[in-house]
C-alpha cells in the first residue's frame, strides 16, 4: 500500500547563475563627469525579494527536466531530509522510473538494500546486514521516512559509498597504501585537476588539523570518496538509461559541482544534472549550486532512553553512571552491571544497542538482561523491565 505523506512547505532560494539571482550588497558607481546627484547602478548586482520566496512545491516542475538531481544535506538536520523526501515524492509523481542514490549506505551491502525494497528484509534486518550503526552512525530516524517511502513504492535505493575501511586507509596512507583487492573496489580514474576544490579542502584541513594527518592523503581520501559515489550513480544510470535518479549526499560533496556532480558528468556527459543544497553556512554566490533550500530546523521526536552511561573500554557494556531520573536505575540496575541483552537480543557493543533502540519511544518497555558481580566474584544474571523515559 502506498503511504501518502504531505510534502512539507519550506522556503526556496534559487541561485542558478543563468536564470536565478544571488543576494549581494547593492552599490552605486559614480561616473566621472556625471552629475554628482546621479548614480549609475552596477548591473552585476542582483536582488532577491526574501519576502516572496517560492515554496518547495514550485521547484518540482523545474527539477523534472533533469535526469540526475543532486540534493545536499547537513547530516544531522531532520528538516533537510524532509526536504529531500519532498523532492523525491514530487519527482516520483512525474516519473515512475525513479531511483535514489544515497551516501549513507556502502556499495558492498547493495544486496540487502535490494532485499529491503523487495519486502524481503525488515528495517531491523537492514540495519544489521548493512552494519549501519558501525559505518554511518547518524540517527537512523533521520533517513527512515525516505526509506519507508522508497519501500512502499518499490523505488530502488542505490548504495553510493565505498567501505569505511578504504577511505580511512587512504586518509592514513594514501592510494599507494591500498592492496590490489582494495584498489579494485574504487574507480581507476581519479581526477586531481580541480585546483579550486583542492584549495577549499586545504582550508577545511587547516581548520581541523587535529582530525587529519597529511593534506595529501586527506585530499586523496576525499577524491576517492567523491569519485566512487559518482561512479556508482553513473553505473546505475548506464544500465537503466530511462531512469531518473535523485542523489542524496552531504552538501560538501555537491557544492560548486566539484565533488560528485562534475565527476558524474565526466562519466555521463549527455545526462542533464541539477544541484540543490540544503542551507549553506558560508558566503552565497551563483556558483555553489543551482538552488538553495532554506528551512526552519526541525528536531526528531524525543527518543526513548534507558538513562545509562556505558563504559566500553573493557570490551563489554558496563554501566559507569546514570542520567538524572534514570529509568534503568529506577528499575533496579546498578553501576558496574554489564548489559548482556535487550529484548532478548544479545548485545556486545554500542552499535548493537543502537540497532535495537533506534525506534523506541518514551514509555516503551525494554527487557534488559545484565550480569552483576556476586560473592566470591561470581557473576549472576538478572533481568529488569525498564520503562523508557
Amino acid at each position: 500500500m502506498q503511504t501518502k505523506m504531505a510534502i512539507p512547505v519550506f522556503l526556496l532560494l534559487t541561485v542558478t547563475v543563468f536564470f536565478h539571482a544571488v543576494v549581494q550588497a547593492a552599490e552605486g558607481v559614480r561616473v566621472e563627469g556625471q552629475d554628482p546627484g546621479r548614480f549609475e547602478i552596477n548591473s552585476s548586482v542582483k536582488a532577491i525579494n526574501l519576502k516572496k520566496l517560492p515554496e518547495i512545491a514550485k521547484l518540482i516542475p523545474e527539477l523534472s527536466y533533469y535526469q540526475a538531481v543532486f540534493v545536499g544535506e547537513q547530516h544531522p538536520r531532520f528538516d533537510h531530509h524532509l526536504n529531500q523526501l519532498a523532492i523525491i515524492q514530487g519527482l516520483y509523481a512525474r516519473y515512475a522510473n525513479l531511483a535514489i542514490g544515497v551516501e549513507f549506505f556502502q556499495q558492498p551491502f547493495q544486496q540487502y538494500l535490494d532485499r529491503y525494497i523487495a519486502g524481503n528484509l525488515s528495517t531491523d534486518g537492514l540495519l544489521d546486514k548493512t552494519e549501519y550503526y558501525d559505518r554511518w552512525r547518524y540517527d537512523f530516524r533521520l533517513y527512515a521516512p525516505i526509506l519507508e517511502f522508497a519501500r512502499n513504492n518499490h523505488i530502488p535505493i542505490v548504495a553510493l559509498n565505498v567501505p569505511t575501511e578504504i577511505i580511512e586507509k587512504v586518509g592514513r596512507e594514501g592510494l599507494k597504501g591500498l592492496s590490489k583487492k582494495e584498489r579494485a573496489q574504487i574507480p581507476a580514474d581519479i581526477d586531481y585537476s580541480n585546483k579550486r576544490y583542492e584549495d577549499r579542502l586545504k582550508k577545511v584541513f587547516k581548520d581541523h588539523p587535529q582530525y587529519f594527518g597529511k593534506f595529501k592523503t586527506f585530499y586523496e581520501a576525499q577524491l576517492v570518496w567523491d569519485e566512487a559515489m559518482a561512479e556508482s550513480a553513473a553505473r546505475y544510470l548506464k544500465s537503466h538509461p530511462n531512469t531518473h535518479m535523485v542523489v542524496l549526499a552531504g552538501n560538501g560533496h555537491l557544492a560548486y559541482g566539484a565533488g560528485i556532480p562534475d565527476r558524474f558528468k565526466r562519466r555521463l556527459s549527455k545526462i542533464s544534472t541539477v544541484i540543490i543544497l540544503n542551507d549553506w553556512d558560508r558566503a552565497i554566490n551563483p556558483e555553489i549550486a543551482d538552488y538553495l533550500l532554506l528551512s526552519k530546523e526541525k528536531e526528531l521526536p524525543k527518543a526513548g532512553f534507558l538513562g545509562v552511561i556505558l563504559d566500553i573500554s573493557t570490551g563489554s557494556l558496563e554501566i559507569s553512571d546514570f542520567s538524572e531520573d534514570s529509568p534503568a536505575k529506577v528499575a533496579g540496575m546498578k553501576e558496574k552491571d554489564k548489559i548482556l541483552a535487550l529484548n532478548g537480543h544479545f548485545v556486545s557493543k554500542m552499535s548493537d544497542v543502537q540497532k535495537i533502540m533506534w525506534d523506541k519511544k518514551p514509555g516503551d518497555q525494554v527487557l534488559v538482561k545484565a550480569s552483576r558481580k556476586a560473592d566470591q566474584d561470581k557473576d549472576k544474571t538478572l533481568e529488569f523491565e525498564v520503562k523508557l523515559r
